[in-house]
């Protein structure tokens, strides 16, 4: 018996992005079925750039306010609850790991996914090792608005990715807004230019790692027959191993240990904070990355930096007022702001 489209979220009590197949694209030419599909993908942007101005935010103050060693650690704890949550949800027939097939017939496989589809992933898992593990390192050679204005430039090197991986081309007015974001970027941080070869080579090296995950995503995404979750089961169970690993070499499971605050009520409280959104925050990076785009994905981010911005000014303060800083990150939300505005009309 086919299947529904696998934009059709009947099947499951949790919305999934699968790779779209000739029935699915009949079904979008319907005038009410593409507006329903658009909403999902606005919908989509939504949660990712909600659950990531959070987890900057609780993050920030376990790192901070409570001075936990190490960020690989959370990171490792996170992936460990995320892989959790999805096995009870998968056990408890609440989502599917296979594109457009039923919690009920996924119950019949004797496991989750196929060890075949899992190497599959494995490109996956690689590019996502190897962007956390860079992007962790690039904070350390440059100031923190340096920094933010590095990585904003992220978006040039996932267009060029798209390009050499997919042959993924922009229209003129997509790259003119792409243009205005890195502008706008470098008109924010043009006070704190301050030349370091090794820390710009890191940061550059980290949009690199960056733009190649969100590209791999978007990719194995439309080829590994895994919807949002089960590509989020790949990268966990992959990924989780050797991040373990890394964290006992580099000793911060011993760091962890001795942190004076890893008991207190009110960090367990952030600390679970933190797992709850990485696991929303990841789904919806899987989701947003497969309805939308890569480079989507990397606006998105930039759109998120403003209100990260914003909450952390009045949350925890310590901003100091730059006019220039001001006009560019106006320049960035115009950049954004433009750039949903051409997807939205089909430019």
């Amino acid at each position: 018996m086919p299947l529904k489209p696998s934009y059709s979220s009947e099947n499951l009590m949790l919305p999934v992005s699968d790779p779209p197949n000739d029935e699915d694209r009949e079904w979008l030419l319907k005038a009410d079925n593409y507006k329903t599909f658009q909403t999902r993908r606005i919908y989509a942007a939504i949660s990712y750039m909600s659950c990531a101005v959070l987890l900057v935010l609780f993050n920030k103050a376990a790192l901070s306010s409570y001075h936990f060693p190490s960020a690989s650690v959370i990171t490792l704890l996170q992936m460990v609850c995320s892989c959790c949550f999805l096995y009870v949800l998968r056990r408890w027939r609440i989502i599917s790991f296979i594109a457009g097939e039923s919690v009920i017939m996924s119950d019949n496989s004797k496991g989750f996914v196929p060890l075949k589809t899992l190497k599959h992933t494995l490109p996956l898992a690689g590019a996502y090792l190897l962007y956390m593990l860079v992007t962790m390192e690039s904070v350390r050679g440059v100031n923190v608005p340096m920094y933010t204005t590095l990585r904003r430039t992220t978006v040039v090197f996932t267009m060029l990715v798209e390009y050499m991986l997919v042959g993924q081309r922009y229209s003129p007015s997509v790259i003119f807004s792409v243009g205005l974001i890195v502008f706008g970027a470098f008109v924010a941080g043009a006070r704190d230019l301050s030349f370091d070869a090794h820390g710009y080579a890191i940061v550059f090296l980290s949009n690199i790692t960056t733009a190649i995950y969100l590209a791999t995503i978007a990719r194995v995404g439309k080829t590994s027959g895994l919807n949002s979750f089960g590509l989020m089961w790949c990268n966990g169970v992959t990924c989780g191993p050797f991040l373990f690993i890394w964290t006992l070499v580099r000793g911060d499971v011993k760091m962890t240990i001795n942190s004076p605050y890893l008991l207190s009520p009110g960090f367990i409280v952030v600390l679970l904070f933190s797992c709850i959104l990485a696991f929303f925050l990841n789904y919806s990076i899987f989701l947003n990355t497969t309805l939308n785009s890569a480079l989507a994905q990397t606006i998105c981010g930039n759109l998120k930096d403003l209100f990260t911005i914003g909450f952390g000014w009045i949350i925890f303060g310590g901003l100091p007022f730059d006019f220039w800083n001001v006009v560019g990150q106006l320049l960035g939300f115009a950049g954004s702001g433009l750039y949903a505005y051409y997807k939205l009309i089909g430019r």
